[in-house]
């Protein structure tokens, strides 16, 4: 990703996040929220965030890295960064799960 030549002070960055959280949580539906994230990111952006959410639940589950990455094609790399996320993070993953997020099943 494209680093700014001087980065944003940390408040400004903040700020900037604070605002996309906002306008997120304002969406109602899904094809709302769909739109929004196709508008905002690349498409290598978007498959990046999608592949990450689909090893959530079977990091969930207990399912060796080898056996989700055979599953999914998502890098093992990138499975151990969200096993850590969801170890160590924010809480964000643990959120939506909990609140009972529809979620495509992983491919075969």
């Amino acid at each position: 990703m494209k680093q700014r030549q001087q980065p944003l002070p940390d408040c400004e960055t903040e700020t900037a996040v604070q605002a996309l959280a906002a306008a997120l949580a304002a969406l109602a539906k899904p094809g709302e929220v769909r739109a929004f994230l196709e508008d905002l990111c690349t498409p290598a952006e978007l498959e990046a965030m999608a592949d990450r959410w689909r090893v959530v639940p079977l990091l969930r589950q207990g399912l060796p890295y080898r056996d989700i990455h055979d599953r999914t094609q998502v890098s093992v790399t990138t499975i151990g960064r969200v096993a850590r996320t969801l170890g160590r993070g924010a809480g964000g993953y643990a959120a939506a799960l909990k609140r009972n997020v529809r979620r495509a099943p992983a491919p075969h």
